[in-house]
Order: structure tokens, then C-alpha cells, then sequence
């Protein structure tokens, strides 16, 4: 694997721009594919099949560019095409999901605690999570939460006002979430309304933000693999399935600059 060739990251629309940004800030000198599936959006309410089939069409198109990595930035394809991925990519690129690193956090640092989860129906009905809690032997007492409407609204730009912040309120008021020491935002898009969440539990629970978090995990990766770039500034691509206004104000608040956005149907 060359070790100058790109990330390439993708995601069902803006949320993974967070888990991209913040490859972005640690990684200035990568260059960076990212792919929003805005034509499919939300993955949360779709079927696995569904899911693994949008998430190799991608991975293929990410492949051809001659990706060195592929960072699945979302949490419902990572929950239900990781292993399929993996398999297709072989020894082409390397594959990170946004789920895997988070469980190393939980190891580290927030053990013997009482941890909450919330996330799209796909990722919280997989159990993904309990599942690698289990299997790691992980000291929390873990609950999870399906918030579907999280997703369209933040992708409608319905954030930090009155109705963002009832339905913030309405979910986390939720039985299953009392009493929580760390609540995990299950979905890449939830950093986006990371400061409502805070502002709702009064600074006092751990927000587990998991874009920090998996930037940080490529970079050892990279670094163990001898793939980090040895160029001085990276260049960045900016690929939809569907181009929506949307989308171009996001990445351009997200990266703090004009982007260009290729639009590219995954089926004509």
C-alpha cells in the first residue's frame, strides 16, 4: 500500500463529517475521500442487507480511487457490513469501523459504571455493542436507546432550538437512561447536537463522542502499519450520492471553506 494514497470515508449523509473532521485535525497532511450516501439517508431505518449492499457499492467506488484505508463512519454500516467489508476489501486496503474503538475506550477509562447508549434502530437493535461488551468482559452496566427521530432532524437542520431540544429532552428522560454516569452517542451524527445533550444532563454525565475517538485509533493504526503520509498537506475530495444544499453548508461549516461536492449515483 502506498502510503500517500487516500482515507476514504464514508457515511448515509452529514454525520459522518464529524468522525472527517476530526481525522482531519489530527491528520492535516492526509488526503481525504469522503462519500455521503445523501440519496439513501438515514441508513438507522434500513435493513442489513440494505445496509451491506449501499456500504460495497461505496467501499468499491472508495477502492478505485485507490483508498489505503476505508473508515466507515457510521455506526448502523458499521454495525452491519464491518465483517462483510472487510472481507470484499482483503489485502486492498485497511478497514476501520466507528464501533471498535469506542469499545477500547470503555476498557480504558469509564469501567465500573453505569453507561448508556443511544443510536439508530439498526445499531441498537443489532445489540453490537452489548455483544462486545460482553465478549470483552467489560465492568459497566450497559443500556441502549433507539432515537430515530435524532437523525432527520439533525439532517433537516433542526438543532439548538425549542424542537431539538424537546425531543433531546423527551429521549433522555427515558427510564432506561437514568442514572447514567456515560452516555455513548451511538451515531456519527450526534456530535452535532453534542452541546444540547451536555447542556440537558448539566455537564454531569461523560459524553462518549466516539469522531475524537476513532481519529485518534487511525492514527495509531497508520502509525503500526508505517501508512502515515510523509507529505506536508493533504488534499480533499468531497463525493454524494445526491447533491443537496444541505449537505454543502454542513461540509463547508464542518471544514471552514468552499466545497466542491461530486456527485456520483451509486446506480444510475
Amino acid at each position: 500500500m502506498d502510503k500517500n494514497a487516500p482515507i476514504g470515508i464514508f457515511d448515509s449523509g452529514v454525520g459522518g463529517l464529524t468522525v472527517a473532521q476530526a481525522v482531519k485535525n489530527l491528520l492535516p497532511e492526509e488526503d481525504m475521500i469522503y462519500f455521503g450516501d445523501s440519496a439513501h439517508l438515514p441508513y438507522g431505518d434500513k435493513s442489513a442487507a440494505t445496509i451491506q449492499a449501499y456500504s460495497i457499492k461505496i467501499t468499491d467506488i472508495l477502492l478505485q480511487r485507490g483508498c489505503k484505508v476505508i473508515l466507515i463512519a457510521c455506526n448502523s454500516a458499521s454495525a452491519a457490513a464491518f465483517d462483510l467489508i472487510k472481507a470484499y476489501v482483503g489485502s486492498k486496503a485497511h478497514v476501520i469501523n466507528v464501533i471498535d474503538p469506542v469499545i477500547e475506550h470503555l476498557k480504558e477509562g469509564v469501567s465500573r459504571k453505569k453507561v448508556g447508549l443511544i443510536g439508530t434502530l439498526q445499531t441498537v437493535n443489532s445489540k453490537v455493542f452489548e455483544t462486545k461488551i460482553k465478549n470483552e468482559s467489560i465492568d459497566v452496566e450497559f443500556s441502549a436507546l433507539a432515537t430515530p427521530l435524532l437523525v432527520p432532524m439533525i439532517e433537516e437542520g433542526f438543532i439548538h432550538n425549542s424542537v431539538s431540544q424537546e425531543i433531546i429532552a423527551n429521549y433522555l428522560s427515558d427510564p432506561s437512561l437514568a442514572h447514567i454516569d456515560a452516555l455513548i452517542l451511538g451515531c456519527t451524527h450526534y456530535p452535532i447536537i453534542k452541546e444540547d445533550i451536555k447542556e440537558f444532563y448539566k455537564s454531569k454525565v461523560e459524553l462518549v463522542d466516539s469522531a475524537n475517538i476513532v481519529a485518534r485509533s487511525l492514527k495509531q493504526q497508520l502509525k503500526a502499519l508505517n501508512l502515515l503520509s510523509d507529505k506536508t498537506n493533504g488534499n480533499d475530495q468531497f463525493l454524494v450520492s445526491d447533491y443537496t444544499p444541505a449537505f454543502e453548508k454542513a461540509a463547508r461549516l464542518f471544514f471552514n471553506k468552499e466545497i466542491h461536492l461530486e456527485k456520483y449515483p451509486l446506480w444510475e
